[in-house]
């Protein structure tokens, strides 16, 4: 039997896909990128923001009318939309067969057999359950980078934010569990691993009563098949100084840490329900840079959260301008019900949000155009990512470069590479959002 596996969000549910294929692979199942080639259809959806949302029904809708014609004979919809609006899918999309809930997805395999058999039933665990976890996943990413998911949930409770609700409390996984899913990795020929979570400088608090990412980090680096180690999703308020030394002084951990602030006004801040404020995140940002000259700091921003004035705007475009982040991206706020926000007076209407968003990234980009013209002449180790087609060019990233959301620079050479070969490279050029480059000899 085929399955056509349909990863829809973030890099965290695709983690969860990619469990859901390694227990599907033990039970014999193959699996197809042709919808005319599949038996039966998996869709791993989110529901973070509208737009997610509408792009995980659509799917549905679309693999649905497979189901109606019987060109495929089961249709599972699992992940974060699924979580919270089961109730409606079954109602409104009833070709579904059968729901796993957010932490059920080891239930997977069980949710297909009853499915095939007519007898499809939903699958849900407590959201505040052990985190579900497998060692053998089926990588998607082409395999010589991969994500660790480190936690599952959150305890933040940003005012804007359904997650708690889908994905339940903070969890960390145990680290013992974490170091053997990393080796075999490794062993697989992953080189870089992505550590992701809601939320990574908390990792540990709940099973060790402390933080404990820079121990991970320290026995991660000691996995000798691995050779870039990237965090992504610290909340600013929880870098701790062990952090930024382990950064700082752990040769595989990249310099590159991803900070979402999502704005820089005391009052939106406190309205979104964040701990930090402007000043603090001044501070933690001047740390980080004095720390780590070479770091290169991702943030995202939200526009237009409510009552968000022209004067919080304009305090937000200038500390953009000012604190000059190597990445940055800015999302319209999006109005998800049963949050706190959504209820709030003083929503900001669409193409304000859209305005203040294009004038932030327009800024940005003369930030980012700037700081990548200033690559020019530095030797880096990039990454293989593949060639470009019928020319001596290859696809690689820095160390400043997360895959699928920043840039890349393009190695002209006509020696031979393989993807996930790292080489050193002398920075010859820059074009908007990316580089150029050749192999360096030194």
């Amino acid at each position: 039997m085929n399955i056509l596996f349909v990863s829809l969000g973030c890099d965290k549910n695709l983690v969860d896909s990619e469990m859901m294929l390694g227990m599907l692979r033990e039970k014999g199942y193959s699996f197809t990128d042709d919808e005319s080639e599949a038996d039966i259809v998996v869709v791993n959806t989110c529901c973070f923001i509208g737009d997610a949302k509408e792009e995980s029904i659509n799917t549905l809708l679309e693999m649905a009318e497979l189901k109606k014609t019987g060109q495929i004979k089961a249709l599972i919809a699992a992940g974060c939309l699924a979580q919270r609006y089961r109730e409606e899918i079954q109602k409104e999309i009833p070709q579904v067969d059968a729901i796993i809930g957010t932490m059920a997805i080891e239930e997977i395999a069980a949710a297909i057999e009853e499915a095939l058999a007519g007898s499809g039933k939903n699958h849900y665990r407590d959201l505040n359950s052990r985190p579900p976890f497998t060692q053998d996943r089926v990588l998607t990413t082409g395999g010589h980078f991969a994500y660790l998911k480190i936690a599952e949930g959150c305890n933040k409770r940003c005012t804007y934010c359904i997650i708690p609700k889908v994905r339940g409390d903070y969890r960390s996984i145990p680290m013992e569990e974490l170091i053997i899913q990393a080796k075999k990795l490794g062993e697989k020929g992953v080189r870089e691993l992505i550590l992701v979570a809601q939320e990574t400088t908390l990792y540990g608090v709940d099973l060790y009563g402390e933080k404990c990412l820079p121990k991970l980090l320290r026995e991660l680096a000691k996995i000798s098949d691995i050779y870039w180690i990237r965090i992504l999703y610290c909340y600013p308020e929880e870098i701790t100084e062990e952090l930024i030394e382990t950064i700082a002084t752990e040769p595989k951990v990249c310099h590159y840490l991803d900070i979402p602030i999502q704005h820089a006004s005391d009052s939106v801040l406190k309205r979104m329900g964040r701990r930090t404020n402007q000043e603090e995140l001044r501070q933690w940002i001047g740390k980080l840079r004095e720390r780590i000259p070479d770091i290169c700091l991702r943030t995202t921003l939200i526009s237009g959260f409510p009552g968000e004035t022209q004067e919080d705007f304009e305090e937000l475009y200038r500390f953009v301008n000012e604190m000059e982040f190597d990445r940055l991206g800015v999302f319209p706020y999006s109005r998800e019900e049963d949050t706190k926000a959504a209820e709030m007076p003083d929503q900001i209407p669409e193409e304000v949000k859209a305005a203040r968003r294009d004038e932030l990234m327009e800024l940005q980009q003369a930030i980012a155009f700037e700081k990548a013209e200033d690559m020019v002449g530095r030797v880096l180790d990039v990454m293989v990512e593949g060639k470009v087609a019928d020319e001596d060019v290859y696809v690689t990233r820095t160390y400043r470069d997360a895959p699928n959301v920043d840039g890349y620079l393009f190695l002209d050479t006509t020696a031979t590479l393989m993807t996930g070969d790292f080489v050193k490279v002398l920075v010859t050029d820059s074009n908007e959002y990316d580089l150029r480059g050749e192999i360096y000899h030194e």
